[in-house]
């Protein structure tokens, strides 16, 4: 076979590798303490076997398409990835003000707060095709806060990757608890947190001895990884195509070495 035979049968078997790989989603129905919730699942159907997964936990809009194409970005790299429900099955909405008290209702119990989030970790768990060995949760806004309390719950988790999340402080009691290696992804310019409260955030850390990372982006705002944040017409959350690329890329090279 000379060389232009062999490049040609190369070239062939990449354009028959894309043709197989084909990107499946599902939606889940679960429950949690008598609540009705539906996730969203996605993976490479052309992959056999077990492979590491990903948790992705949603904004305090709700399982919006935003965080599904999240999903769906995840399984394109190869990993099982379930968008859990925080909220309800249908509880979506684009309003501040019920975004805003969907939240609280939430966050007012940090148990409860922790519950929801495991129950849905536990369907991503019981997927045929996840390694329940290779497991990470990432969240944005209200989810980045939902996967830091995951960790301090100590689920099961290699690591934890919060976008523009609130930052959550771990109590004494949950330090020792701690599994999961923590990826903070902030803005700069994020008028939501206080420069005392990255302080105060990067002192507890520091004293609780949690393996973690924080890297902020110049000029970044809330909701930097949003390409649609800039229509909710809310001060101070914009999207920031340049971060929202680093931040992805440095989530890449979190989970390889998390997952090697």
């Amino acid at each position: 076979m000379n060389i232009k035979s062999i490049l040609i049968s190369l070239i062939l078997v990449g354009m028959s590798s894309t043709v197989q790989a084909k990107i499946m989603t599902k939606t889940v129905s679960y429950q949690h303490d008598g609540v009705n919730l539906e996730g969203f699942l996605a993976y490479d159907d052309s992959l056999k076997g077990k492979r590491p997964a990903i948790l992705v936990v949603h904004e305090w809009w709700g399982l919006t398409d935003y965080v599904r194409s999240r999903a769906k970005q995840l399984a394109g790299l190869g990993y099982v990835a379930f968008a859990l429900d925080m909220y309800g099955k249908g509880k979506v909405t684009q309003h501040p003000s019920q975004a805003g008290e969907w939240m609280r209702q939430v966050r007012s119990n940090v148990y409860q707060w922790q519950q929801r989030a495991l129950a849905g970790l536990e369907v991503l768990k019981k997927d045929p095709r996840t390694d329940a060995n290779r497991i990470a949760a990432i969240g944005y806004c209200f989810g980045g806060a939902t996967v830091q309390q995951l960790a301090y719950s100590g689920a099961d988790l290699s690591g934890v990757v919060s976008f523009h999340g609130s930052l959550m402080l771990p109590m004494s009691d949950q330090i020792q608890r701690v599994k999961a290696k923590i990826l903070i992804c902030h803005g700069a310019a994020d008028p939501f947190t206080k420069r005392g409260e990255i302080e105060q955030y990067l002192s507890a850390m520091e004293k609780a001895g949690l393996d973690y990372q924080m890297i902020i982006y110049g000029g970044a705002r809330h909701g930097f990884t949003n390409p649609g944040a800039d229509t909710y017409g809310i001060d101070g959350v914009r999207y920031s195509k340049s971060a929202d690329l680093r931040s992805w890329a440095d989530m890449k090279v979190f989970f390889a070495e998390i997952f090697r």
